[in-house]
């Protein structure tokens, strides 16, 4: 059957995740159809348009879905359901956040976080904070998953020529309403779409030490990201944190400053293609999973580097 792709975005672009998810779509092996459910989001449904492999994408525009909130957006996916063997969306905040809801309206189990298709009710997804890797079948009939995206190589985001479709259902469920947001703005890129990112842990000693890290971090064009040690501590604030219970990162270059290592922050950043670790303890477990690593004091090694820049 047809897979359904529910597109993140942010009502102007699609977020790459989106191109993930309909890489672990294409591997599925079926017509790939997208939904932008958005208020004002034409520009979206026509980049969505524009993505390899993908034969049709459904646009549900209006007010109701302007803050994508969950009980609304699960509500139209849902009745969209029937036509699908698979509903995929990226396991973001709002992936986690509507297509639990899908799964309970349809009585299946949602898979989540998968990193790989082995076939179409097959899949692997990682378990123990990624120390095993689950093998799961279902047997649903339709299959309600979430992407790791970066499991999954996205797929190019122009040489597509899907057609478009309007939704029409646009009911308000009711439940819920949207207050308010607050919008961290940054120059840098955002922590699980950069293509490196530079994390500080509990060895940064405080937060106003943080900004040799962004120094750095601005001489590379990286992100910057913390260790849960150093967001529990009050450093940095809980959106910098990567790890189990963070945001999941995979960049070109992971450079880990003051971070021992525990194995929930590994879970979040040991699929980057090179890591690099600086920490003053030799025995530091973070070590046995870098590339390269320095045996240091940060305060010295940092500055050091970003000259070497």
């Amino acid at each position: 059957m047809t897979i359904l792709v529910v597109a993140e975005h942010n009502q102007v672009s699609l977020h790459p995740s989106t191109l993930n998810a309909v890489a672990a779509a294409r591997a599925v092996g079926a017509d790939i159809h997208v939904l932008v459910a958005g208020h004002q989001c034409q520009s979206v449904a026509q980049a969505a348009a524009q993505v390899e492999g993908v034969a049709k994408v459904l646009v549900a525009d209006a007010p109701v879905y302007a803050h994508q909130l969950a009980e609304n957006l699960s509500s139209l996916v849902f009745s969209l359901a029937s036509a699908y063997g698979h509903i995929l969306t990226p396991a973001t905040t709002t992936g986690k956040n509507f297509l639990p809801r899908v799964a309970a309206l349809l009585d299946v189990n949602q898979i989540s976080e998968i990193s790989r298709v082995v076939s179409p009710d097959t899949f692997e997804r990682p378990i123990y904070a990624g120390n095993a890797i689950a093998t799961v079948q279902s047997t649903d009939r339709v299959k309600v998953i979430t992407v790791r995206s970066t499991a999954f190589d996205p797929v190019a985001a122009t040489g597509g020529s899907a057609s478009i479709e309007t939704v029409s259902d646009t009911s308000d469920s009711g439940l819920s309403s949207f207050v308010g947001e607050e919008l961290a703005k940054s120059e840098r890129p955002e922590l699980t779409a950069a293509k490196i990112v530079v994390s500080g842990g509990r060895g940064m000693g405080n937060g106003d030490n943080f900004k040799i890290l962004y120094a750095l971090a601005d001489k590379l064009g990286a992100a910057v990201g913390a260790s849960r040690a150093a967001v529990d501590a009050g450093f940095v604030p809980n959106d910098m944190q990567v790890g189990q219970t963070g945001k999941v990162v995979a960049p070109q270059l992971y450079v880990a400053v003051g971070i021992s290592g525990a194995i929930q922050h590994l879970a979040g950043m040991k699929d980057s293609k090179v890591i690099v670790a600086i920490n003053k303890d030799a025995e530091a477990p973070i070590f046995q999973v870098a590339d390269y690593g320095l045996v240091a004091d940060l305060f010295e090694a940092v500055p050091a580097m970003e000259n070497l820049v």
